[in-house]
């Protein structure tokens, strides 16, 4: 009589597949991660930028570059913000805006910066003509 039971090899079988199935969850457990990190920086940096835009624009005063970070609240998160005189010299019907529209480029960033979220405003800044 022949006894029961599995071979070295139907063992060895069943391991190897084990773990390419594990391996393959890992990894999509991984790059599930990978998303929600990313997630999570669009999430939070479109509400800072809007929040940071907010505050630029309520200061109303002569506007300039500067950068910063939104604190201990937000430590990952940096910031920096371009002015510039808005040019539509070449298109037609804003042609006549010349120095009444300033751009403002502010952008939401990692230390590294290998992430990160632009905001672009175009506000009037001069009197009436």
């Amino acid at each position: 009589m022949r006894a029961r039971g599995f071979t070295l090899l139907e063992v060895m079988i069943a391991i190897a597949i084990l773990a390419i199935a594990l391996t393959a969850l890992l990894g999509s457990q991984s790059q599930s991660m990978v998303a929600a990190d990313r997630a999570n920086f669009a999430v939070n940096s479109s509400f800072l930028a809007r929040k940071k835009m907010a505050e630029l624009l309520a200061e109303g005063d002569e506007l300039s570059g500067s950068s910063g970070d939104f604190g201990e609240n937000y430590p990952n998160y940096f910031w920096r913000v371009e002015f510039e005189d808005a040019d539509f010299s070449e298109h037609g019907l804003l042609a006549g805006t010349g120095g009444l529209l300033q751009r403002i480029d502010l952008v939401v960033h990692t230390e590294d910066e290998t992430r990160s979220y632009p905001l672009t405003r175009f506000v009037l800044v001069g009197g009436e003509q």
